[in-house]
């Protein structure tokens, strides 16, 4: 039964399966299914459309199963082109901030930090072949006679002419990201050109480090190997968001769900398959434009590259070092998230009201000023709406204000907010008598490195009050 946000109810027996496709808001949703029918013993083996189902379109849009039995389903969810009115609506106000005439023309102008981007992403194997040329200088340094060992039993210097090769396949990636965004925020390849020209010519190099960050949130967010990273948090939120918000059957409104921070928002399309309408806002225009890729190139393993060429360190093997990673590793339905780009801060002054839920993940720490993304947060939600935070208290190197966290729990509490209890698979309790917790996740990107870099993680659940 359609229950307002495509959610259906297959009967089976005397049991119902809900939540099952949760999120089938697209029509390119591939279901394959082989069931035992009620009124037939006979098994529906091989033909998943079978006029034996009793499949009854309603006037909703959803389908309506009766009696049906037993059920075995793969559910996979398709690739959902981003071209909804939200998407379309969205797209309009982003390119009119592009514009070189929208506000001042400067290093914030969002085409200015876009061009930067499209820099690193273009110069991605030049930046690391200068590194990779500079390790080749210092073997220079190793004597005759050692190299001669290092040649006979590992073969190290191979390593150079592998990692080379390595690169320049990465770059055919990042060059595809390039080309994907250029044709996206309607940029010429004359202006990117002009613009890496004058920004070389003034001694300026393309940026390394965001790059590379943002090709290895491919593997945290989209990779199968990112799975023990994703998963401690990932979890904790997404089962206490639908704790939240049980299936409630006769209802058409569907829940909105902010996540700001989101990288290459695949906590926001998770949250998007349980039913919500999702809007993920990120502010690095590295990040940007390799979710825009996601976008385009939305089947399953669709592109592979080799995300650790880039450090030597903490490998058990070369051959962990050079091993390919693809991605995605589920089919992305493009229509369920809608991305804001800029700052959360500023963003959504418009927005008062809007949301039923705030989740900030691995993001409150991000924060130039900390109060002015707790103002944000309660700009934001409805009253009796919800903030979800996960993530650790590592501020950056210039916030104006940097708060312990029984010192953010008196400040948000000043708000209006209420701390909820959150179950205790998220963790232990931090503070005695708070309802915050605080639970281990991983942030290190390589799942089979000799080094682990992980953080106490705190979560919580504090509700806005009703004035």
């Amino acid at each position: 039964m359609f229950l307002g946000c495509w959610k259906v109810c297959f009967k089976v027996g005397k049991k119902s399966l809900k939540d099952l496709a949760s999120a089938m808001r697209s029509t390119s949703i591939i279901i394959t299914a082989v069931a035992w029918l009620a009124w037939s013993s006979e098994l529906a083996a091989s033909d998943p459309v079978n006029d034996q189902w009793a499949v009854f379109p309603l006037q909703s849009g959803a389908f309506e199963i009766h009696e049906l039995h037993e059920v075995f389903l793969t559910v996979q969810y398709g690739s959902g082109e981003p071209d909804t009115i939200r998407h379309r609506d969205e797209e309009e106000k982003l390119l009119g901030r592009m514009s070189r005439n929208h506000g001042t023309w400067d290093s914030h102008h969002p085409r200015h930090r876009l061009l930067q981007a499209l820099h690193g992403f273009s110069r991605y194997e030049e930046r690391n072949m200068a590194e990779l040329n500079r390790w080749r200088g210092l073997y220079r340094h190793v004597s005759k006679k050692q190299k001669e060992v290092l040649e006979r039993e590992v073969q190290y210097s191979g390593r150079f002419s592998t990692v080379e090769r390595l690169l320049k396949s990465n770059q055919g990636l990042c060059q595809a990201i390039v080309d994907n965004a250029l044709q996206f925020y309607r940029i010429s390849n004359q202006e990117l050109e002009k613009f890496i020209r004058d920004t070389e010519k003034s001694g300026s190099v393309a940026e390394k480090v965001s790059v590379g960050q943002s090709l290895k949130h491919f593997v945290r967010d989209w990779a199968e190997s990112g799975i023990k990273e994703r998963d401690p948090g990932f979890t904790c939120v997404l089962n206490t968001l639908d704790d939240l918000f049980p299936t409630q059957e006769n209802t058409n409104a569907i829940p909105k769900v902010m996540i700001p921070g989101a990288g290459l928002g695949r906590l926001g399309h998770e949250a998007a398959k349980l039913g919500f309408e999702v809007t993920i806002n990120e502010w690095s225009m590295y990040m940007n434009i390799a979710y825009r890729f996601l976008e385009s190139h939305r089947e399953r393993h669709s592109q592979t590259f080799y995300p650790f060429v880039d450090s030597w360190s903490h490998h058990a093997s070369t051959n962990d070092m050079i091993r390919p990673v693809s991605f995605p590793d589920v089919p992305i339905n493009a229509s369920s998230v809608v991305l804001v780009e800029g700052d959360f801060t500023t963003a959504f002054k418009d927005g008062t009201g809007t949301y039923d839920v705030v989740i900030t993940y691995f993001f409150i720490d991000t924060a130039r000023n900390l109060v002015s993304y707790f103002d944000t947060i309660h700009l934001l939600l409805r009253p009796g709406g919800y903030w979800l935070n996960f993530g650790p208290l590592l501020y950056g190197t210039a916030p104006f204000v940097q708060l312990s966290l029984d010192e953010i729990v008196s400040v948000v509490e000043s708000f209006g907010f209420q701390f909820l209890e959150t179950k205790d698979t998220c963790g232990d309790i931090t503070l005695p008598g708070k309802q915050v917790r605080g639970k281990e996740a991983i942030y290190g990107f390589n799942d089979r490195a000799l080094t682990k870099n992980a953080y106490n993680s705190q979560f919580w659940v504090a509700q806005k009050q009703h004035s």
